[in-house]
């Protein structure tokens, strides 16, 4: 019954009770994994639509389960969103697309029905998986570290009328103080990103990291939209524990592109960069 609850609560976008972004499906002979995305996928520009978030965590986590090896880990991924990713089954396989023993290129496309029925890739990710080695005795870390993690009623986020739905209701967000133009928050998600299964380190930061356009927006989301086009996310270290914190800056130029620029943190400190592009339009 897992895929009718699901699909249900998907188109409903209720979120009561769902415990995960994803319920696996199962294995197509094709190879494709499948999933239904419940209504915690659901984005804020539109019901119909997931939030950038979950696809990348899936995509994350399909690309680090890709012929998975001990000593070497993701350190880039970019994420290229292709189309609006539909709130119902999608599917997703990863594959090595260039093999080797200290460096190499792991890629996963997630793939979802169209209006007409046919299928095709709503997102590609590419990652650089590298081989680790000791480099304790030589750490240095250049970003400062966020202010530690509040309690919940210190300071409002202040969500926008309408978007306190679907995928932002699935995160607990505690900002803290802005640094000048520079929005900072501390995120956590409150549910699974495949149900039954604990978020590993890597895929956590991915269940959270795109909702840094959101909190560094400079812009009215009811006289602007500005969605982000791709995900790139550079980590030098893996974050421990359940918080991820986001340092955000946005940036706007005069023809419609903007950028959004971040410091992703832990509880230990920064831990890497998130950088998003931005295609910015007035609405009317």
């Amino acid at each position: 019954m897992h895929d009718v609850t699901a699909v249900e609560q998907a188109a409903s976008g209720d979120e009561a009770g769902i415990k995960a972004y994803y319920v696996a499906q199962g294995v197509g002979a094709d190879g494709y994994e499948r999933y239904s995305a419940t209504g915690a996928t659901v984005s804020v520009w539109a019901a119909s639509m997931q939030h950038g978030a979950p696809p990348s965590a899936l995509l994350a986590r399909a690309v680090e389960r890709c012929a998975a090896r001990e000593g070497a880990r993701v350190a880039r991924l970019t994420m290229d969103i292709l189309g609006p990713v539909p709130v119902g089954e999608v599917e997703v396989r990863a594959w090595v697309e260039r093999p080797g023993k200290r460096v190499e290129l792991v890629v996963a496309e997630l793939v979802a029905a169209q209006a007409d029925g046919t299928k095709r890739a709503v997102a590609k990710a590419s990652a650089w998986r590298i081989a680790t080695s000791d480099s304790s005795s030589v750490v240095h870390t250049v970003d400062a570290p966020l202010p530690t993690v509040p309690e919940a009623s210190e300071i409002g986020w202040g969500v926008p009328d309408g978007w306190d739905v679907g995928y932002v209701k699935s995160v607990d967000i505690r900002p803290v103080e802005n640094d000048g133009d520079t929005r900072r928050v501390w995120v956590k998600p409150r549910v699974e990103v495949v149900e039954g299964e604990e978020i590993s380190p890597l895929v956590r930061v991915f269940s959270v990291a795109d909702v840094a356009n959101g909190i560094g927006a400079q812009l009215d989301p009811y006289q602007w939209t500005f969605l982000n086009t791709d995900l790139t996310i550079d980590l030098f270290r893996l974050p421990e524990g359940e918080w991820i914190g986001l340092a955000v800056q946005t940036s706007i130029g005069p023809d419609g592109i903007g950028m959004c620029s971040t410091v992703l943190h832990d509880e230990q400190g920064p831990i890497g960069h998130c950088l998003q592009i931005l295609e910015v339009r007035a609405r009317g």
